[in-house]
């Protein structure tokens, strides 16, 4: 069995002051973003020209949760057809950013522009503030949001009705987010959401863990951008008070006994990840388990790369927009404009 060594790891390591966090007396954070957060741009004779328009819509007010939404720039004509939505959930390890974080927000901008799809990127509760599974519940709250949106056209959001096709969504997360995704995608399955069709589930560098290290996490105990330390620590603050990493939430193995035969109702899953991962073997354990249970998947695993790499290397952004768009177009072909 795999066991992490303390001799190999650097003892001298803060990870709150890796993180950028301090954990105040109340269990709340005090988050020192270096990452700068925009705002939304709805004007599209903003200058200089945005490659999507995006705007704000409050998801549930008494928790605070809400909606950036992104659409082409300029928006499409009507006579061009609808487009395939994707519900997006942001990476930081469940306890920091937001949709108006700079990398999150271009990213979805690149991706409504590029594909191009209606993106609402969602503002779901931070742990440990609000441990898990708060932010699950905030994704399924906004799934039947936009079901809610399919059913009352008159009432929807102009952006929502002149532009989506409910019958091509999908659900992609970045990180803890490609967690919230395949969680929110395994809730779901209990839900009427008709007449929204998840057509698919993109988890791009998804955060699983385990308490048995993983040949991967010993390789890269000390990566750069999420060494061990770092990672045990947001799961410390994310999972439920008393839970160890073999929680359902974190590692798959354990969702898979938990979850079984459902797991194969799944929809078409797209999977990405780099060698330089420390999270690269359990994301290829999650790929292993929906194939089966029978649910197909295209993995797309690296061996050069490292987490979160399309923030940093613009090639590797344009190779995921270019994996994403391919997937996308092939699950729900374009409609014709004839």
């Amino acid at each position: 069995m795999a066991e992490s060594s303390p001799s190999k790891q650097n003892l001298t390591f803060d990870p709150y002051e890796f993180l950028k966090i301090k954990l105040n007396p109340n269990g709340s954070l005090t988050r020192n973003y270096v990452v700068p957060t925009v705002p939304p741009s709805s004007d599209p004779n903003n200058s200089p020209p945005q490659p999507a328009l995006s705007k704000d819509i409050i998801l549930n007010a008494s928790t605070k949760t809400s909606i950036r939404l992104f659409i082409p720039n300029p928006p499409p004509a009507s006579s061009s057809g609808k487009l395939p939505l994707i519900l997006y959930f942001h990476g930081g390890g469940f306890i920091m950013y937001h949709p108006s974080s700079l990398i999150f927000h271009q990213s979805c901008s690149t991706f409504a522009a590029e594909i191009p799809v209606v993106v609402a990127s969602v503002d779901y509760r931070l742990t440990p503030e609000h441990r898990l599974p708060a932010a699950y519940d905030d994704a399924v709250e906004s799934l039947l949001w936009i079901k809610s949106q399919a059913q009352n056209p008159n009432e929807s959001d102009p952006w929502i009705r002149d532009h989506v096709d409910f019958t091509k969504c999908f659900l992609m997360g970045n990180s803890a987010g490609g967690n919230i995704a395949y969680f929110t995608s395994l809730r779901a399955l209990d839900l009427d959401l008709s007449p929204i069709k998840i057509e698919g589930l993109l988890l791009n560098s998804p955060f699983f863990g385990g308490v048995q290290r993983t040949e991967s996490e010993l390789r890269l105990i000390n990566d750069h951008i999420l060494p061990l330390p770092a990672g045990d620590l947001m799961w410390t603050l994310s999972l439920p008070e008393g839970a160890d990493r073999d929680h359902v939430y974190c590692n798959p193995t354990v969702s898979d006994v938990v979850y079984g035969e459902k797991i194969g109702q799944l929809p078409r899953t797209f999977i990405n990840g780099y060698g330089g991962d420390p999270l690269v073997d359990k994301q290829k354990e999650v790929a292993k388990i929906l194939e089966a249970h029978g649910v197909p998947v295209e993995p797309y695993f690296c061996e050069d790369g490292y987490h979160a790499v399309e923030i940093f290397d613009r090639s590797k952004a344009q190779a995921l927009v270019d994996y994403v768009k391919k997937f996308i177009l092939s699950t729900v072909p374009p409609q014709s404009s004839m």
